[in-house]
């Protein structure tokens, strides 16, 4: 009983580090973007399915070269006639035949040349690289979305951190305007007012709480992250400046950087094959054959397998079609109007790309100019402030001055922290229109 319970509870106990190991797994602790997108890359189903989809072409592939080996049958039966066959020969009646048969048989084919095996080889690489460039696809959006998403965190936590900042000063302000109140150096207005913005701003805090939990959730969708576990990120704040000025504005675009445009080549390649399928539908099918065949017969089923009248034959196959009624014709003629449908997507996507080009190129450029903009204004509103707080204490500036000069700081923290961000976002948008993020 004492090695059973023993062996339970070892048992039991590598379950349970499997278990917390699998959960560990499960998490992130370094919440980088990088790991972020790593994190998405592994556990995003969108990024398995096109893994399985890969592995699936790659089989479906094989299965289809297959029929250019040869194939090997096997084939037997047993048949028991209860009523021979008669037949006249002159004047005579003569019953043929055995009452029970038994053949086997072995059969071999080699395919010399057939248009659906020739079709599978010439396109075997494009098919394989076309579920690559879909796997491909899929990545780049996911990496894309996760960037988005972990700026968009990281811009509701920066306000939240700016809230704070903000309600620090106001409940300064507020105790300011009451000692001065309580002192008799000011009426009671100053006061109410102080405490009217400190609850805007208590209420707002609230709110951007709240929006961080759903730009949390909006994150780990697109990482497929456990929703209910813990999710820190880490961003040095210090490399925003360097990160929104680290991409080359003169770079123009260029089409075959873009995974769509190379889905496109890949399938217009396809498309080819598939004309080049139904033109072949004029050529005849040949292949090679050979039988071997076992011959058993007996009247007495005990003595039926001993003795064998074997045959064998080989041979060649040779299938020309004449007439079908013009349908290889009208297939082909659909398989070319199907290329030149195809060319016109081209174009559209091209004229897509250079739309979404230069959206991304203006929009950065536009959020790069605010962007210094903002930060310019951020140091003189931060500059003001202090000279009217100080002001203020000495009783040259009013209450109301020190209010206007605490929303104008306040404002151009958020501008500036929006602007920042919003740029880190049209940088993404940047790279997806240049085709520069790559899998």
């Amino acid at each position: 009983m004492k090695k059973i319970v023993c062996c339970s509870l070892f048992i039991i106990s590598i379950l349970v580090n499997r278990s917390l190991a699998q959960s560990r797994d499960s998490l992130l602790y370094n919440a980088t973007l990088e790991n972020c997108i790593d994190y998405a890359m592994k556990h995003y189903p969108a990024v398995t399915q096109s893994l399985i989809d890969q592995r699936i072409v790659d089989h479906e592939i094989k299965s289809k070269l297959a029929d250019w080996f040869p194939q090997l049958n096997f084939y037997s039966n047993y048949t028991n006639n209860f009523t021979l066959q008669s037949t006249k020969f002159g004047s005579q009646i003569i019953t043929i035949g055995a009452y029970n048969t038994s053949t086997a048989q072995i059969a071999l084919t080699q395919t010399i040349f057939d248009r659906d095996v020739l079709l599978a080889r010439t396109s075997a690489s494009d098919v394989r690289k076309q579920a690559e460039q879909l796997t491909s696809n899929t990545k780049i959006n996911i990496n894309a979305n996760v960037s988005k998403a972990f700026y968009d965190v990281l811009l509701s936590q920066k306000q939240i951190e700016l809230l704070d900042t903000d309600l620090v000063l106001l409940q300064r302000s507020q105790k300011d305007a009451y000692n001065q109140y309580k002192g008799g150096l000011v009426d009671k207005i100053d006061y109410q007012r102080s405490t009217i913005a400190l609850n805007n701003a208590t209420a707002a805090k609230k709110i951007s709480v709240e929006n961080l939990k759903i730009k949390y959730s909006t994150l780990k969708l697109f990482m497929s992250y456990p929703p209910e576990a813990p999710l820190e990120i880490v961003f040095d704040t210090a490399r925003i400046g360097q990160e929104v000025r680290s991409i080359d504005t003169t770079e123009t675009v260029n089409y075959e950087n873009r995974i769509e445009y190379q889905i496109f080549l890949t399938q217009r390649k396809l498309q080819v094959d598939n004309l080049r399928y139904y033109k072949w539908g004029f050529l005849p099918s040949v292949s090679a054959f050979g039988q071997y065949n076992f011959n058993y017969f007996s009247n007495s089923f005990p003595k039926l397998y001993n003795d064998n009248f074997p045959n064998s034959y080989a041979g060649i196959s040779l299938s020309i079609p004449i007439f079908q009624g013009t349908k290889r014709i009208q297939q082909v003629k659909v398989a070319q109007l199907q290329i030149d449908r195809l060319d016109y997507d081209f174009v559209a996507l091209k004229d897509s790309i250079n739309a979404q080009y230069t959206q991304a190129l203006s929009s950065y450029k536009a959020n790069l100019q605010n962007f210094y903009v903002q930060k310019e204004n951020l140091e003189l509103a931060r500059e003001v402030y202090n000279i009217i707080q100080l002001q203020y204490r000495q009783g040259i500036k009013t209450y109301l001055d020190v209010v206007t000069a605490n929303n104008d700081l306040f404002t151009a923290q958020i501008n500036y922290t929006n602007a920042a961000y919003q740029l880190l976002i049209n940088k993404v948008d940047l790279q997806v229109a240049l085709g520069n993020i790559k899998y």
